[in-house]
């Protein structure tokens, strides 16, 4: 079993217990429920920097990134420093996040927030939803091909954009319909943790162009995303770059501005 198959074991195993302890009803009457979200699809169309910086504490594969920082500056760090969003992971266990993170960024922020987590279930797309997220990922990793459609139909109903991503072509074959916003391309192998930007160009090619291209992982060279734009992509992913500094926000900041030179 590799990592990625013992995460979306435990958290079938959250789902179905948070189901039992908060129910669907409960979820749909939040403030935030009723709040229209912002599209980062739109926004990344309409950016020539296209970053979306991450909230991540830790990852199984970077044990500790950042535990001292909340996230409410981060989230004004980030703003500040003029990205088109934020994502935000909500696991627990295995990135130190929780959906707080989720409602504590949308109360000091009003950019478009992704909610980073293993969706497996309708139920989460309710709670991301309901703890003020614009935007849902959905990993063709642990989906069928049915499961993406369901689920991403599930969050175009309530308002949300849907991020789709893949690691490779086959992922990306099985993915391909008209109620996803972004395809996004994982440059880490989700099984062995290698990253190289050459699967985000091998894609790149057969992404349909209704679809806005995103780039995730293992991006943290300014050259590496003025490579990546001459293959169409409009969104760049950015987590631990920023969060391993004592000021994201300022990274950020100092990093967009690098990119507009």
């Amino acid at each position: 079993m590799n990592i990625l198959d013992k995460i979306v074991a435990d958290k079938r195993n959250e789902v179905a217990l948070k189901k039992e302890l908060i129910p669907i009803s409960q979820l749909e009457s939040s403030v935030l429920f009723e709040r229209d979200c912002v599209s980062l699809a739109n926004k990344l169309s309409a950016s020539n920097t296209g970053i979306i910086a991450e909230h991540k504490r830790r990852s199984p594969s970077k044990s500790v990134i950042n535990q001292s920082l909340n996230v409410q500056d981060v989230a004004k760090g980030y703003e500040d420093a003029g990205v088109c969003g934020m994502s935000v992971l909500t696991d627990g266990k295995y990135f130190g996040g929780s959906l707080d993170d989720l409602l504590l960024a949308r109360a000091a922020v009003q950019m478009p927030l992704l909610r980073k987590e293993f969706i497996i279930d309708p139920y989460q797309i309710i709670e991301a939803k309901a703890f003020g997220a614009d935007v849902i990922l959905l990993i063709a990793a642990i989906l069928t091909r049915n499961e993406i459609k369901s689920l991403s139909e599930a969050a175009k109903n309530l308002g949300l954009d849907v991020l789709l991503e893949v690691h490779n072509e086959e992922e990306l074959q099985k993915s391909i319909m008209p109620s996803l916003d972004m395809l996004g391309v994982n440059n880490r192998n989700l099984k062995t943790f290698e990253v190289s930007l050459d699967i985000s160009k091998t894609l790149s090619e057969k992404i349909p162009h209704d679809f806005v291209k995103v780039s995730e992982s293992g991006i943290s060279a300014i050259e590496a995303i003025k490579d990546l734009q001459q293959f169409d992509y409009k969104g760049f992913l950015i987590g631990e770059n920023f969060m391993k500094t004592g000021d994201p926000g300022a990274s950020a900041k100092e990093f967009i501005g690098k990119l507009k030179d």
